[in-house]
């Protein structure tokens, strides 16, 4: 299974609607908002999309991103 670090980790969280496919969307749609200036927060969108594109949506609905307290 695929591994995604603590800033992925965190990215997902902010913007996940509950599915992969959404979550696919809704960092598109934020990443074409970027300015030119924003190069860290756009690598970062672009290596959590192309982790999330290798996964299937069971894998992504197997993924704890909001872990117990």
């Amino acid at each position: 299974m695929t591994r995604f670090n603590r800033e992925e980790k965190f990215l997902m969280m902010l913007y996940n609607p509950g599915t992969r496919t959404g979550l696919i969307e809704e960092l598109q749609e934020m990443r074409s908002q970027l300015t030119p200036g924003e190069r860290r927060l756009r690598k970062l969108t672009d290596r959590t999309l192309e982790k999330l594109s290798a996964l299937s949506d069971e894998e992504f609905d197997a993924l704890e991103l909001y872990p117990e307290i």
